[in-house]
């Protein structure tokens, strides 16, 4: 998914990197680049701008321009607030409670029941004993689907005679979840074709019923930013607790996957890259951050160069306190 990005940014910070030294117009003319190339990719066009205006005030700010390794700390500064951008909020899977409740909410084909398999074998790992719920009355082959996984899983899968409600489906899941001493329920709700007020009613009502500790929206990442709206309508109806980005392995540009966790504010917590049971990847964004930029050589190098305070330039430092932006540290220059 990121593969053309990738590149577009490699290719721009490369640039700098091979100059050394560089001009406040050498900054100017590498963001002119580096938004043309995040809107290409359909990031929402607020987070590209206000992405560009933090970047270039601490590249100018820094006052590095003109030292021997100013391009290479622009590139730190670029990957630095790639990370930000991408890592909004808590993104640890909350598991409190006997049984510890999880919804997966979503719109039909947004991979939400494959996510539940995967989301299950995943507290697996974790030391749970999760029980699957299959509360989609609506399409009775997401049950056959779910109740396939858990098996092929060897996890129970909790399903609900022909005419029960969603909420009852839930209600009876968590019930079931502690006759079988299941530590972890994980409710697979009922999804749409589009956002309609019934949907959003019943996504309420199961959330009131069953009191979820987490709130996972499934959300499909080909969809660009579709994908943003549609966390947006249920951010509204229901407090989202985190985001699971769907079909990231795909050939789609990639711009929602960066802008939806600014623009709603809900964290990314996993990213599903494939079908089979194990593809569901925990989420981390200064790993996609150095994975789209690819420079991590460069970034190892300014790192060193910071911590040991190298004379002739003014150190910076980009890390953050309390959260917020990162912070310039000027060093005097040792002539």
């Amino acid at each position: 998914m990121f593969d053309v990005l990738s590149d577009r940014l490699r290719q721009t910070l490369a640039s700098l990197t091979g100059r050394g030294r560089i001009s406040e117009a050498d900054v100017d003319v590498a963001m002119r680049e580096i938004r043309l190339t995040l809107l290409e990719a359909d990031v929402n066009f607020r987070v590209v701008r206000d992405f560009i205006v933090r970047v270039r005030e601490q590249a100018i700010g820094a006052e590095i321009l003109g030292s021997l390794s100013a391009g290479q700390q622009v590139v730190k500064i670029v990957h630095d607030e790639l990370v930000a951008l991408l890592g909004v909020g808590g993104r640890a899977l909350q598991l409190q409670g006997n049984p510890a409740v999880i919804s997966l909410v979503g719109l039909q084909g947004s991979g939400k029941t494959t996510t539940a398999a995967k989301l299950a074998r995943h507290t697996v790992k974790l030391g749970r004993r999760p029980l699957l719920v299959a509360a989609d009355p609506y399409r009775p082959a997401a049950g056959d689907q779910l109740e396939t996984l858990g098996k092929a899983l060897d996890i129970p899968v909790h399903r609900a005679p022909v005419g029960t409600s969603v909420v009852d489906i839930a209600r009876g899941g968590v019930e079931a979840a502690r006759r079988l001493v299941r530590d972890t329920v994980i409710i697979d709700t009922a999804g749409r074709l589009t956002i309609d007020d019934a949907l959003m009613a019943e996504i309420a009502a199961v959330n009131a019923a069953v009191h979820p500790v987490e709130t996972l929206l499934v959300v499909d990442a080909m969809t660009g930013q579709e994908a943003v709206t549609v966390a947006q309508a249920f951010a509204a109806s229901v407090p989202l607790t985190g985001l699971v980005l769907t079909k990231v392995d795909g050939d789609a540009r990639g711009g929602a996957a960066l802008s939806i966790a600014s623009v709603t504010g809900i964290p990314v917590k996993f990213l599903g890259t494939g079908e089979k049971s194990d593809a569901l990847d925990v989420f981390h964004p200064d790993r996609l951050a150095g994975r789209i930029l690819g420079m991590g050589d460069v970034l190892t190098l300014v790192e060193r160069a910071q911590e040991r305070g190298s004379g002739g330039t003014r150190a910076f430092s980009t890390r953050r306190a309390g959260g917020g932006l990162p912070s310039v540290q000027e060093r005097p220059c040792r002539r």
